[in-house]
């Protein structure tokens, strides 16, 4: 899963973020409605996490406007308040579930694996495909490019799957292990090199037009047209 996460609360946006990440998800985190809106613009997501009190506009505020632009992305909202009237305005603003503060990660993980398949079930098939060219299905987790199936290891995949959101976009070692493997991982360099090395003998090497190039002492990027 791809998650946006808004939350202004320091302490608990970092624990949110890491904990998510742990467990191999990619996290974006806003602190505030501004920067989420930017993010929202730039990157498809698989899930929103807002909280309802977040500077600049509600997370209320937020959800209606997301709505207001016919993006269907699954919200959870976040917040202390736990009365009836509260959980009815989040729902009714467009949310599609409700968590109250504290609660525990458990609860999380489960609510948005919930939110996620019902976005499988009921929502168009999460497929990127790039011109005639390169195919991504994150609900099978199927690669092909030029009509021919290419068997990705999880990782691989995930390195695909985070390059294809920037396509032509310069990626820095340090931002694959970020988003890939999560900041507090213990890895090297050379294993993104090393890992980026067996992606480009499965989707380049068989093929005349190279679409994972390297950017000597910037990173790497995705060349490919488009993104449906």
């Amino acid at each position: 899963m791809h998650i946006l996460l808004v939350e202004d609360d320091v302490k608990l946006g970092e624990l949110i973020q890491y904990k998510l990440r742990k467990q191999l998800y990619q996290v974006e985190w806003a602190l505030d409605a501004e920067s989420a809106l930017a993010f929202i613009e730039r990157t498809t997501f698989d899930i929103y996490i807002l909280d309802w009190m977040i500077p600049h506009k509600t997370g209320i505020e937020l959800c209606k406007e997301i709505r207001m632009k016919k993006n269907r992305t699954p919200i959870l909202m976040l917040t202390a308040r736990d009365s009836i009237t509260d959980r009815v305005e989040g729902l009714n603003a467009g949310a599609d579930d409700y968590l109250v503060k504290p609660f525990a990660f458990e609860e999380l993980i489960a609510r948005l694996h919930a939110l996620y398949r019902r976005k499988e079930t009921n929502w168009e098939a999460d497929t990127k495909i790039f011109g005639d060219t390169l195919v991504i299905d994150h609900s099978t987790y199927e690669v092909s490019r030029n009509g021919v199936s290419i068997p990705l290891s999880r990782r691989e995949f995930q390195l695909l799957s985070f390059m294809s959101q920037h396509p032509k976009q310069i990626l820095s070692r340090e931002q694959l292990i970020d988003r890939v493997w999560g900041i507090d991982a213990e890895i090297t360099l050379n294993t993104v090199d090393a890992t980026i090395k067996l992606l480009r003998k499965k989707l380049d090497d068989p093929f005349s037009d190279k679409i994972i190039q390297n950017v000597r002492g910037l990173g790497y990027r995705l060349v490919v047209e488009g993104g449906e």
